[in-house]
């Protein structure tokens, strides 16, 4: 099997992507669907799978990474697993009957306000317990919106967790277990109809599997809670920014 310049910079691209995707506890669909999308021209049936198959073994082995340092409180990453996994169905049928002007809407002003509050100042208190109850009550729309729009619910989960007291690494761990499940089961209806080489699959999986483990490793190691909060922060204003701008190219 021959390879070009261009699977490459795709493997390149890949890696570091999930490198960062690994960091913040996320399945790498969010980063890569964009980047994928200069070098693969149909968008169902070659960016979606890979981006979803990436996704699903991304956050695998990123909550691997979390897990080896203790990160992960099992019960409520299997529970918001349960809710995102039930409830991402409900925005993929309802996305058929609703204009997608409304979605949009909804989706900047939700990444905008969890932006705002990621990066405003916090007075020091004492640390409150974090509501497994709210989080899983938010976790259903937060997963409907992330049917509407294709995506995985990680990069909303992430920061709601954090936000009602979950300490950042805790909630990156908590969000690769959780964005798991609904990946491997949006992937299945691909598998008949995606157009792309199993053996190139293979190689981005593994590549995105290793980078994802080694960025977990990292925040769990080097990365402070609060540098962790500002890095997601960014992240999610520059995606947003890249949807805004893709209405316009």
């Amino acid at each position: 099997m021959e390879y070009n310049i261009i699977d490459v910079a795709v493997v390149v691209g890949v890696f570091v992507l999930s490198l960062l995707s690994g960091m913040l506890g996320l399945g790498a669909a969010f980063a890569t669907i964009p980047y994928l999308s200069l070098f693969m021209t149909n968008v169902v049936h070659e960016v979606q799978p890979v981006a979803l198959l990436l996704n699903g073994f991304t956050a695998a082995f990123s909550a691997a990474g979390f897990a080896r340092s203790k990160l992960i409180r099992w019960r409520d990453a299997f529970v918001l697993a349960v809710i995102t996994t039930a409830s991402a169905p409900i925005g993929s049928l309802l996305v058929q009957y609703v204009p997608s002007i409304y979605v949009w809407v909804v989706y900047f002003v939700a990444v905008l306000y969890l932006a705002y509050r990621l990066f405003k100042p916090v007075k020091s208190s004492s640390p409150r317990e974090p509501s497994l109850t709210l989080a899983a009550l938010l976790a259903i729309p937060i997963s409907i919106l992330a049917g509407f729009l294709g995506v995985g619910p990680g990069f909303l989960l992430m920061p709601t967790l954090i936000l009602l007291g979950y300490e950042p690494k805790l909630a990156a761990g908590i969000n690769a277990v959780a964005v798991c499940p609904p990946s491997f089961s949006a992937f299945i209806p691909h598998i008949s109809t995606m157009k792309i080489s199993l053996g190139f699959v293979a190689i981005l999986v593994v590549t995105g599997s290793i980078a994802s483990y080694l960025g977990a490793r990292l925040t769990a190691k080097k990365v402070p809670s609060s540098a962790l909060k500002k890095i997601f922060g960014i992240v999610i204003v520059v995606m947003t920014l890249y949807r805004l701008l893709s209405f316009f190219i």
